[in-house]
């Protein structure tokens, strides 16, 4: 029983001790904490002390201000510690001061940082590099300049300068039109089939065309745009004895949209589409006028809406044309002509409704080649006309350039030949003079 008494007592001894040394370590800490804390604010109340006498020498200040004004070059000693690269450099420059280059107030910053640096880097927490990086730092942080103003009792300004001076005020009126062409003659190598619906024969020939727009644009929902196309080409062929030239490309064609703006890019339209040729067309040997002007004469109208396309950059614009309401009269002057354009024997107009689109793009690849093509399309539901035009530009420099115009077409009014069917298709290739504005 002693031994265990004793053994009893001996723990009970070791414990006391142990939290008595346990209670001697934690005052240890809390004084090492509480001397750092008064260590870090007096060495605050020094700087401060320090800074204020600096201020308060500054007669310059007292006399113009009368007291003491917020200085902000002092934003570097409370704001987060940053590493500042002026502390260091000043403190190793080797060049004396000039006159008038050396500042008390900043120089004593300066050593403050500098002093914090090399003892404490540890309280560093950001750098002028990375200031600089986020949104930049202002080295040059100068007292506000006030001016003084001299207030004058009387007014001073001569008689004959005391009306307003008269003022022509000029008002222009913008203008919401754009103009704009496009021209070119050139030779061409030309393919026509066969049962092309007017005439022609595949040859080498020259064409001339005119394109021109006249568009409106009041940026206030309202567009009108215009286009007039003309081309005309002639051709020669040792084959053909009756002819010394022919038609090879013969169109009128004007297209006119009015529109309302509906969205950003799609827009109420009514559309007009009226085409027909300038001369005869003929084919080899044969003195059968295969159409003519006015023969026939085409005028669609579609109400429908038009969606501006802009994609790939802008490189790739257009407009889609999108009509369920369309109507399309046909005139044919020629009486002869008549049941091959689609109307009846001893009539020679015809009124159709339907629904009609029609897809417009153009397409820069490049600054020197770019690819136009035009989709259009008209059906009644019991018949169908497409066209789909497509011409490739090749644009050497700003007066010389080659196209390629394939031109496939389908009408199923016209007469169906035993190889191509309904089916229609021209192509040329050509080199020649362009020019645009």
């Amino acid at each position: 029983m002693k031994r265990v008494f004793i053994t009893m007592i001996l723990m009970v001894c070791v414990i006391s001790l142990s939290a008595q040394n346990n209670q001697r370590a934690d005052r240890n800490i809390q004084y090492q904490q509480y001397q750092l804390m008064k260590n870090y604010t007096d060495s605050l109340m020094v700087y401060k002390q320090r800074l204020d006498s600096l201020v308060a020498s500054d007669e310059t200040l007292n006399e113009q201000y009368g007291s003491m004004l917020a200085d902000g070059r002092f934003y570097r000693l409370f704001a987060p510690l940053t590493y500042y690269q002026a502390p260091a450099k000043n403190a190793l420059r080797m060049a004396l001061y000039t006159e008038g280059e050396q500042d008390e107030v900043n120089d004593e910053i300066d050593n403050v940082l500098m002093n914090v640096y090399l003892n404490r880097p540890d309280l560093v927490v950001n750098s002028e590099s990375n200031l600089r990086r986020v949104g930049g730092v202002s080295n040059d942080i100068i007292v506000p300049i006030q001016q003084n103003v001299e207030l004058v009792s009387e007014n001073n300004i001569p008689d004959d300068l005391q009306d307003d001076p008269e003022v022509d005020v000029v008002v222009e009126k913008p203008n919401f039109w754009t103009i704009k062409g496009d021209y070119y003659l050139q030779g061409l190598q030309n393919y026509i089939s066969g049962n092309w619906y007017k005439g022609g024969e595949s040859n080498y020939s020259l064409l001339g065309s005119i394109t021109m727009e006249a568009n409106y644009d009041n940026k206030q929902k309202v567009k009108w745009d215009n286009k007039l196309e003309m081309k005309l080409g002639f051709m020669t062929s040792k084959s053909d004895s009756i002819h010394s030239f022919k038609a090879s490309e013969d169109l009128l064609r004007l297209t006119s949209k009015f529109g309302l703006q509906a969205t950003k890019r799609w827009y109420y339209t009514l559309q007009m589409i009226a085409y027909t040729q300038f001369t005869h067309g003929y084919k080899s040997n044969d003195r059968f006028v295969y159409s003519d002007f006015l023969s026939p004469f085409n005028l669609n109208l579609s109400l429908g809406m038009d969606y501006n396309v802009e994609a790939c950059n802008k490189k790739l614009t257009g407009t889609i044309h999108l009509a369920p309401f369309a109507y399309n009269f046909k005139y044919v002057e020629r009486s002869p002509l008549v049941k091959r354009n689609g109307l009846e024997e001893g009539k020679h107009t015809l009124h159709d409704f339907g629904s009609q689109f029609t897809v417009d793009l153009k397409w820069a690849f490049s600054d020197n080649i770019q690819w136009q093509t035009r989709l259009y399309g008209f059906t009644t539901y019991s018949r169908a006309e497409l066209e789909w035009e497509n011409t490739f530009t090749f644009q050497f420099n700003k007066y010389i350039s080659t196209k390629l115009f394939i031109y496939p077409r389908f009408d199923d009014c016209t007469g169906r030949d035993d190889h191509h069917g309904y089916w229609q298709f021209k192509e040329f290739f050509s080199l020649g003079f362009s020019y645009s504005f």
